[in-house]
């Protein structure tokens, strides 16, 4: 009986300290909240770095914030004026934030997004992956515009944090944005006109199968476009990395991979198709269609099999195959 006592002293005694924490971090967020729409230069850096650092360590933080209307507060800091120091902590601090509908669409203005794009490009690597978490967040509401993400610059920083090859957090947050952005189709020749097909297929080697699936995703989606398949035909490693990746990694990037074959091939079928053979491709389709893949990944595997057989002899494209005649 005394030790179950004891036990429920210690419960309550850790109840009450845990409960004093999370008054004494809403406190210190009340306070710095307060401190921000004092606070000028150097006072506000400290006071945004300070409100950083709770926030990430305590979840009642972040409501904290959101309930005292610092959002709002945070957002109105960041302009056409604004300095990189302050602008990355702000960002630092609005990226981890649930932001509704009125929040997202506040940072959506053009003189806010203009100076995430500044920071994209000349922030450090922590912030250049905030700014691209945060834009990525602002385009998953029903009001975004297009607009807002058809800029050169944007998409030239974006590419530069994707090939940093000295910081490879920074890969994946960029697929993940260059991704959404590719699903706005005004924004996807400007993707191409920047040379994003050459310098996604030549990374293609070196990325983790997740970054490997966005990218291919975005090679694909590019091939829609009479210039995205040029670009993708004019690079000499997109064939050979494409069959490489055929039942490599996982059957989405295997469909990706063929659809982008299938796009070059058609373009110039008799360059592209006895490359892609003389690259292992053949051998590789008859793999596709002997896998238990889904049907209409055979169906185009046997499709692009017969596009690239027509510039052989029978018993050539057999050997090319690997594969006897009457296997085939």
């Amino acid at each position: 009986m005394a030790f179950l006592c004891s036990s429920l002293s210690l419960h309550f005694v850790k109840y009450l300290l845990m409960k004093k924490r999370s008054e004494d971090v809403q406190g210190r967020v009340s306070e710095l909240l307060q401190t921000l729409k004092k606070a000028k230069g150097q006072a506000r850096i400290q006071a945004l770095k300070e409100l950083k650092q709770v926030v990430a360590a305590h979840a009642t933080a972040m409501k904290t914030v959101v309930d005292e209307g610092g959002v709002s507060l945070i957002s109105s800091l960041l302009g056409p004026f604004t300095s990189h120091a302050v602008g990355s902590e702000a960002i630092a601090i609005l990226v981890n934030l649930e932001l509704d509908s009125e929040s997202k669409t506040n940072l959506m203005q053009p003189t806010k997004i203009s100076l995430m794009v500044d920071m994209l490009n000349e922030g450090s690597v922590e912030t250049k992956i905030n700014c691209t978490r945060l834009i990525e967040k602002l385009m998953d509401e029903k009001e975004f515009r297009a607009e807002s993400i058809s800029s050169h610059r944007l998409l030239v920083g974006l590419m530069r944090l994707v090939k940093d090859k000295r910081h490879t957090n920074g890969i994946m947050p960029g697929l993940s944005l260059l991704r959404s952005i590719c699903l706005h189709k005004q924004v996807m020749g400007l993707i191409v006109s920047i040379g994003a097909v050459s310098q996604l297929v030549e990374l293609l080697p070196a990325l983790e199968p997740d970054c490997l699936e966005s990218a291919l995703f975005i090679l694909d989606t590019l091939s829609s476009l009479p210039e995205g398949k040029a670009a993708l035909k004019d690079c000499g490693n997109t064939i050979p990395n494409m069959v490489r990746l055929l039942m490599r990694i996982s059957e989405s990037c295997t469909q990706y991979a063929l659809s982008i074959l299938w796009s070059v091939c058609k373009l110039a079928p008799e360059e592209c198709s006895s490359v892609a053979v003389e690259a292992g491709l053949a051998a590789k389709l008859l793999l596709v269609i002997q896998s238990g893949c889904n049907p209409l990944l055979k169906q185009k595997s046997s499709e692009l099999l017969k596009l690239c057989s027509l510039n052989y002899t029978d018993t050539i494209f057999i050997s090319k195959c690997k594969l006897t005649r009457t296997i085939l």
